[in-house]
């Protein structure tokens, strides 16, 4: 009976201080939403400058989801199914740009994508441009946000078993085919996880695309360039905006996912 009490005692405790943090999510998140008149909402949206922001948010973080499946999927296998010397330098580095400022983030991608730079330079020539293009807003939002994804596509490669990938060698299969045929169908479900995360990520970043490409403006470079210019009342309609649209896409993406 004592230790039965002491679990729901513990229990009750754990409830107490879960309800306090995800009321700390919930309540901002209601508030900047039922804050807002419909008709503020509606003329909001109708607005062509908000319609381009959030347009080129979605676009954005989308190609960047898409660059960071293609080049990141295999670097998450290497890490997860092989072993080299630089293994650990390598995944240590892949954390980086998590941890660092996304302003540091900004200030270092401008560096090296800026016209003058060794990069920028040559790339300038064939007529790709960083600064305050598309290609700016995709670089700094892949920098911050394929971390997420190949963290999690490792940890998904590195659960599969062995045992399967040994069978269809036995079977004749090339490395490559075992990792189409078995591999990518295993690891499709954290694979897809990943990418939520990495689009989402995506699509709120501000800090590294202000320094990199602060226009086309993205949704939360223009929700600060409205909050600085014209107050709180201007930049909370298109903060409710994008977070219901986003919140909308991100549960489609999770029931997707459950299907799957």
């Amino acid at each position: 009976m004592v230790k039965g009490r002491q679990i729901e005692w513990l229990t009750l405790g754990f409830m107490l201080f879960s309800a306090m943090i995800f009321l700390f999510f919930l309540l901002p998140i209601v508030n900047v939403i039922i804050q807002n008149p419909i008709d503020i909402l509606v003329k909001t949206i109708m607005d062509k400058e908000v319609q381009a922001s959030i347009f080129m948010s979605f676009l954005s973080a989308t190609i960047t989801t898409i660059i960071t499946i293609v080049l990141g999927t295999p670097l998450a296998y290497l890490l997860a199914k092989k072993e080299f010397r630089e293994k650990s330098f390598v995944d240590s580095l892949i954390d980086l740009p998590v941890l660092i400022p996304h302003t540091v983030a900004g200030i270092a991608l401008l560096t090296i994508l800026a016209p003058n730079t060794f990069i920028g330079r040559p790339l300038s020539e064939l007529g790709v441009y960083f600064l305050d293009t598309i290609f700016g807003i995709v670089a700094a939002q892949t920098f911050v946000s394929a971390p997420l994804y190949i963290k999690t596509v490792k940890e998904v490669f590195a659960d599969i078993d062995p045992s399967l990938e040994k069978a269809a060698r036995t079977l004749g299969a090339s490395p490559f085919k075992v990792f189409v045929k078995v591999d990518l169908p295993l690891a499709e479900r954290g694979m897809l996880t990943g990418a939520i995360l990495c689009w989402a990520r995506a699509v709120s970043e501000f800090g590294a695309v202000i320094i990199l490409a602060y226009y086309p403006y993205t949704a939360p470079v223009l929700i600060f360039v409205k909050f600085m210019s014209e107050g709180l009342s201007a930049s909370r309609p298109i903060a409710a905006w994008l977070m219901m649209l986003t919140f909308a896409i991100f549960a489609c993406l999770k029931v997707l996912q459950r299907e799957r």
